[in-house]
């Protein structure tokens, strides 16, 4: 167990997600190495819950001035991300900004100069990176386990929760934008996408989102929350197999096909093979997340979900945005 004996990390913002950030951090680094900051009073007693030892208050003013705070996770709603984050820079505290990382490039290209300028770490919450899965299927693709990649498409389907301030685009896609962007360790070429709204005007509801990478590698997104089942799937196909990881599965969540075709004589001819399930650990991703971000405090390292990592997904949502409603 990895001693945080210096590391206090302050949680701004405890809604549906913070308040998880909150016990994550409590389960770590205990009460005294947690400070929570929510304007709304009303969030004292849901923290209490988590702990009664943990320090609560809605001045952000007095997390900022307090130097024994060296980190400071923001989970604040999307738009007032760049604002918080910004803020949390220049008083000198490393950061973890959650998902997206603002809502325009050109903010995320400042906080970027910012930490630059400041020394300090922009890590944001791409969380679906410090899966264990992910991280073995990563490792997979790496040693050329399945061959030379060639396409990836993620399903992430599920009904509601109906969102009025973001489309599905912007509350599914970036998970699977990340982990794409993490296999390909380049930048698309090409991006389309397409959707549909029918709930609320001008907010999609479902989209469907086509990347192509350089070497021919392609990749679709697909995202829905008017859906009649959970689904999260992830397919990544190479030329000597292919790697399926399903989260909503109950078991078997990882699994390997040795399924393709092969030119034999200059003909092409199918292979395929029984499934092989693939074990990874089971450490909860938020947990690897946050021991992440904190051996980048410790260490001032930077981490692998940086702001350039989050720039350049915040940059392929907005091209597929312009797409949906531009073409």
């Amino acid at each position: 167990m990895m001693n945080y004996a210096n590391v206090k990390i302050a949680v701004i913002g405890s809604g549906r997600w913070g308040i998880n950030h909150v016990r994550t951090a409590q389960q770590l680094l205990g009460d005294a190495g947690v400070v929570v900051c929510d304007a709304d009073e009303k969030a004292r007693q849901k923290v209490a819950a988590v702990s009664p030892g943990i320090l609560f208050t809605t001045d952000l003013a007095s997390v900022l001035s307090d130097a024994s705070i060296t980190g400071v996770i923001v989970a604040t709603p999307a738009e007032t991300h760049y604002a918080v984050a910004k803020r949390c820079l220049e008083s000198g505290k490393h950061v973890l900004a959650e998902k997206p990382i603002t809502l325009h490039a050109e903010e995320a290209k400042d906080l970027i100069a910012i930490a630059e300028r400041c020394g300090r770490q922009l890590m944001v919450g791409h969380v679906l990176l410090f899966h264990p899965a992910i991280v073995k299927l990563k490792a997979m693709v790496s040693e050329g386990f399945i061959g030379k990649l060639q396409y990836i498409y993620s399903n992430r389907l599920n009904l509601g929760t109906i969102r009025s301030e973001e489309n599905i685009l912007w509350s599914f896609a970036p998970h699977d934008i990340s982990v794409i962007q993490y296999l390909t360790e380049t930048d698309p070429i090409r991006v389309e996408a397409t959707g549909a709204a029918f709930l609320q005007k001008n907010i999609e509801d479902t989209t469907l989102t086509m990347l192509e990478y350089p070497g021919n590698i392609h990749a679709h997104i697909y995202v829905s929350w008017l859906h009649p089942f959970k689904e999260q799937r992830l397919v990544i196909i190479g030329d000597k197999g292919m790697i399926v990881f399903e989260d909503s599965a109950k078991i078997e969540k990882l699994k390997f096909y040795p399924k393709g075709f092969e030119r034999i004589e200059g003909t092409l001819q199918k292979f395929e093979g029984d499934y092989e399930v693939v074990p990874f650990d089971a450490a909860p991703p938020l947990v690897e997340e946050h021991k992440h971000f904190y051996a980048s405090v410790m260490n001032n390292t930077r981490p692998i979900t940086d702001g350039a990592h989050a720039l350049s997904v915040l940059e392929i949502l907005e091209l597929a945005q312009r797409r949906l409603h531009h073409g």
